[in-house]
């Protein structure tokens, strides 16, 4: 697992949303970045794959199918208390509210609403990872 402060080149990203488009473009953008990225569909392949190695920032989608990103922050926060979380929402739960605010309260050190613009993502992924911009 990468140090505070690594090389952006070592950092492992894993993304976790139920949109495949959405994946993709969070990938490329990360790549380009010299990331290295997976994906995973949902919360529970995302716990699978954080059981299987390590990685340095998790970016999770909060409204999905099965298990939601709470819960999956819930499961890697004891998986690996140190991992970084970015929460992403691109809407309200009907009659569930916004889960931006709990997501935070819960672990995730930034929280987005989608969409957002890919400087502030950027900068929120350097910021999570304790890369200078």
């Amino acid at each position: 697992m990468t140090t505070t402060g690594a090389a952006k080149e070592t950092a492992r990203i894993l993304i976790v949303d139920d949109e495949p488009a959405i994946r993709e473009v969070l990938r490329q953008a990360l790549m380009a970045e010299g990331f290295e990225v997976e994906m995973a569909r949902n919360g529970t392949e995302a716990v699978k794959h954080v059981r299987e190695g390590a990685f340095d920032l998790v970016l999770t989608d909060l409204i999905m199918p099965g298990k939601d990103g709470i819960q999956t922050i819930l499961e890697l926060r004891a998986v690996d208390p140190r991992i970084q979380i970015i929460a992403m929402s691109g809407g309200i739960v009907s009659g569930g509210g916004d889960f931006l605010p709990l997501a935070r309260q819960l672990g995730a050190r930034t929280v987005l609403s989608k969409p957002f613009e890919y400087r502030v993502f950027m900068d929120s992924v350097r910021d999570a990872l304790g890369i200078a911009a």
